[in-house]
Order: C-alpha cells, then sequence, then structure tokens
C-alpha cells in the first residue's frame, strides 16, 4: 500500500492545507484531507483533487478540521459542498457548553452560550448545515479515535473541555478577565535581533510564551502506512505535543516518524527541546544522518516562518525541513511519479537566529 501526502498554498499568509491518499491498485485507494487554509483555499483543493486522482467523481473518505481557526476552517466549506464526503472529523465547543457555563461567572445560561459560540464560530455552524443536507456524519475527535489509518493522540476529551473557556472565539471567561491565561501573540520585531546557534548549542526555548487556547485544542493525528509512521500536529504546542507523547508511550508508538508536520508554521511557542526530544529523538552528534522529513506550511510573502531557532532544532534531530512558501509539497512512497514534478530542496541550517 502506498501513500502521497500533499501540502497545498494557502495563499500570502500561513495557513494548513493537506490532501493524503493512500491504497493500491488491488484494495482501491481512499482519500484523507487534513484542514481546507482560507476561503479561497478550497478551489485550490478541489483543482488539486481532480487534476491529481480521479477527478470529479473523487470520493473523500475523512475530512478532519484540526481546530477551529478561519486558516484551517474556512476552505474546507467549498471541499465538503463540492465532493462526495463519508466523514467529518471536527471537534464544537458548544456540544460542552453545559460543562464550563460556570466559567463564565453567570453571565449566560447553558441555551445562550451555545447560541453565541455558534455565532462566534459562523464557519463550523456552515460545515454543520451542508453535513445535515448530504447526510455526511460529523464524529468528535478525540485521544483514541481512529480515522481511517490515523489514531488522535490528542487532545483528550477532558483537555479539550478545559481550554474551552479561554478560545479567542468563545465570550470572555472569568479566567480571563482576571488575566489567567497568558497568551501572547507572536509578531515580527521592526528590528531584528539575532543570536548564534551551532550544531551543538541550541537557544530554543523549554518554557516559551504560551501559544493560544485554540492551537492547542489542534488534532494530533499518528498513522501508520507502508510501513511508515506519519505524524500530523496542525497548531498544537507543546502541552499538546507532551499529552500526545504520554498516550503514544503508554501504546507502544513512540518513536522517531518517518514523516512530521512542523507545528504552527515553525513558530517558536510551539515545540520545545524536551517534546521534539521525545518524539524526534535527541540531537545528533553531527550533521548527515536523516531520521526522517518535516514539512511545513508557509505563506508565500511570511518571510519569518519557519523560525530560525525551531527549523535548526528539527534538522538538529535528524530531520530535512521542507517549506512550501506558494508551492505544493509532495511526500511519497510507492506511488507513481508526476511529470514536471521536481523535488524539493530542504531548508539550509542558519547559524544566524532571531533573538
Amino acid at each position: 500500500m502506498g501513500f502521497e501526502i500533499e501540502f497545498l498554498p494557502v495563499g500570502d499568509s500561513n495557513g494548513d492545507a493537506i490532501c493524503i491518499r493512500y491504497g493500491d491498485d488491488e484494495q482501491g485507494y481512499w482519500v484523507h484531507v487534513v484542514d481546507g487554509g482560507f476561503v479561497d483555499t478550497g478551489q485550490t483543493i478541489i483543482e488539486h483533487i481532480e487534476q491529481h486522482y480521479y477527478g470529479p467523481g473523487t470520493v473523500i473518505a475523512n475530512v478532519v478540521l484540526s481546530h477551529a481557526d478561519n486558516d484551517h476552517a474556512c476552505g474546507l466549506i467549498k471541499v465538503i459542498e463540492h465532493f462526495d464526503v463519508r466523514n467529518i472529523w471536527m471537534n464544537r465547543p458548544w456540544l460542552y457548553a453545559d460543562e464550563v457555563v460556570d466559567s463564565f461567572h453567570g453571565n449566560y445560561s447553558v441555551p445562550g452560550l451555545i447560541d453565541k459560540m455558534r455565532q462566534m464560530h459562523p464557519y463550523l455552524v456552515e460545515i454543520e448545515k451542508i453535513a445535515a443536507r448530504k447526510k455526511i456524519p460529523i464524529h468528535e475527535a478525540f485521544q483514541g479515535s481512529l480515522i481511517g489509518p490515523f489514531r488522535v493522540m490528542a487532545p483528550s476529551r477532558q483537555r479539550y473541555v478545559s481550554l474551552i473557556p479561554d478560545l479567542d472565539k468563545t465570550p470572555a471567561s472569568y479566567a480571563e478577565t482576571k488575566g489567567v491565561f497568558g497568551y501572547v501573540a507572536e509578531v515580527a520585531k521592526s528590528v531584528v535581533q539575532k543570536v548564534q546557534e551551532a550544531w551543538g548549542i541550541e537557544t530554543l526555548q523549554d518554557n516559551p510564551d504560551p501559544t493560544s487556547a485554540s492551537n492547542e485544542t489542534s488534532i494530533v493525528q499518528l498513522g501508520a502506512i507502508d510501513g511508515e509512521t506519519i505524524l500530523l500536529t496542525a497548531d498544537v504546542g507543546p502541552a499538546g505535543l507532551e499529552e500526545a507523547a504520554r498516550y503514544a508511550y503508554s501504546l507502544g508508538l513512540l518513536k522517531s516518524p518517518n514523516f512530521v508536520q512542523v507545528p504552527h508554521h515553525g513558530s517558536r511557542r510551539n515545540v520545545t527541546p524536551k517534546v521534539l526530544n521525545w518524539w524526534l529523538g535527541r540531537p545528533l552528534e553531527q550533521e548527515g544522518n536523516i531520521r526522517g522529513y518535516a514539512y511545513v506550511s508557509v505563506g508565500k510573502d511570511a518571510d519569518i516562518y519557519p523560525r530560525k531557532r525551531v527549523k535548526n532544532a528539527f534538522i538538529r534531530r535528524g530531520y530535512t525541513v521542507h517549506a512550501t512558501r506558494g508551492i505544493t509539497k509532495r511526500y511519497t512512497r510507492n506511488m507513481a511519479a508526476r511529470d514536471g514534478w521536481i523535488a524539493s530542496t530542504p531548508e539550509p541550517f542558519s547559524v544566524d537566529v532571531e533573538d
């Protein structure tokens, strides 16, 4: 059974749109779509699948929305409307309103909180409507769920529910008004200061400022196809990666994957040396040995991504890093080559990294 994983471009800024096809001529092939980028990305996905898979009659076995951010969700509306989709996997915060309503300090009843959450997630509501009309089942995707050859490593249901009061697109919770959740957006400084790294000198922080609660709800999938392991991370942060690693360890599945997605476009707030050591292995003593391949979705004009110290951390652990930068990148095993497609050039190791 062969497979191909394709990271599609999502425009000038960062977002995710991943198409996966696996199978063989005897058993048939299955299509697995993870995230859909922005609204315009939906058409990009449609054209890619129809050109390179089976044409307009393609059946998509599974569509996975990793989390409810616009740059992952909006393009899926067109995809689900256009294709014969058999299953949708996504987590909707309003389904757990009765479990979190007390976090909103009496400002909402359960029905009122549900209505407000749905208003703040119109694209998820639209996906629900299309799914109902086309009779497509929508499944929760929590730790242990099986999605074709992929198993969900994180989030656990308990952890997802605990993050709901801090989501950007829920009403301000009582905890947020007291300043408990310390999310700080990562922005480019007008003057970038540089620090030096070397192969044996890593400056990636073990305690970075936290990523957003929404990012930490990202569905982490671990797949096994054709003897290879595939780790898809979306925008998850260190806490989610740690939860996923502990679960993988409990199942005897924690080992260096052959293919890994660099979380959140290579942000410094989404990985730490400790969690990378768990998933990828400790840094190698010297360059040259390859454990696997790391792909990262980067917007055409998002020049600061992936962050150099993040990119270096993956390279140091034996993973060549490949960034989209407006171009579709394909990773494949035992699938036919495509005319006109050329090998991806990996990102170089950087000595000067951002402070």
